[in-house]
């Protein structure tokens, strides 16, 4: 809670005036995630951040596996930080009052940072969770999905770039946001309390990517048949498993920045 004394009565009408009825997250500005990864991402790394957020955020920060709130936020935090939930901040300690109420938590970066190319873990995670109570099974058979990842194996190899070659420095331009909503998507908002599966566009589904069957199909298949992970959906899956999953797509070929 901030309060502020203003000593001039004019500024005081102006202030009513501007401000009256306005309450935390009023403005409902998208600021949480892009704050949240600004700080992970700072150098030097900071020791531990202590910061509230809307509650419904902050219990996507710290969601596990197979929680109803665990999403693409809740992997991609967690993968650079411990995040712990430390109490709750009722509407009623506000005033005026907000129509939600608040948490905090608490950040911790891991150090050493995960060695592994940013923009290639955000594509990969952003595609598992197209829609993350699907199997990765039907994610990874969309014709939408299926023809970004072989336009990216094909400008890979077209590079010279073999299996175990690093892409570190290698920006082709991979857009899975095309897949969905990009507005909402772009920087793991969950402000608006909305859940994070992107919908397809063009009204693709598993049945229209079934009929084209292709070589570069079996091969991404052979991959989740190898891990296991044809069944499995994204919001059933742990860090490692993500880790792992990842690892068996890079060891053939098949990359997602």
């Amino acid at each position: 809670m901030v309060i502020a004394v203003e000593l001039d009565p004019r500024m005081v009408l102006e202030l009513q005036r501007r401000f009256q009825g306005t309450t935390p997250y009023s403005t409902r500005l998208k600021i949480s995630s892009p704050l949240t990864f600004k700080l992970l991402f700072h150098q030097p790394a900071f020791r531990c951040a202590v910061i509230m957020f809307q509650k419904e955020f902050a219990m996507r920060l710290v969601a596990h596996p197979g929680d109803k709130l665990y999403c693409r936020l809740s992997v991609n935090n967690q993968l650079y930080a411990r995040v712990s939930h430390l109490l709750k901040v009722g509407k009623s300690n506000f005033r005026p009052p907000p129509k939600v109420d608040s948490s905090v938590v608490q950040i911790e970066p891991r150090k050493p940072r995960p060695q592994l190319n940013p923009k290639e873990w955000d594509g990969f995670i952003r595609m598992c969770f197209i829609r993350k109570n699907k199997t990765l099974g039907s994610i990874f058979r969309l014709k939408n999905a299926l023809s970004l990842l072989e336009k990216n194996y094909k400008t890979l190899q077209a590079l010279g770039c073999s299996q175990s070659t690093s892409i570190e420095n290698i920006d082709i331009g991979m857009d899975i946001s095309k897949l969905g909503n990009s507005n909402e998507d772009q920087s793991m908002e969950m402000d608006g309390g909305s859940d994070d599966e992107m919908e397809l566009e063009n009204g693709d589904d598993e049945g229209d990517a079934e009929s084209e069957v292709s070589e570069f199909k079996d091969k991404v298949l052979g991959v989740l048949k190898k891990g296991q992970f044809e069944e499995k959906r994204a919001s059933k899956l742990t860090q490692q498993e993500f880790l792992y999953l990842l690892s068996l797509f890079n060891k053939a070929g098949i990359h997602f920045s």
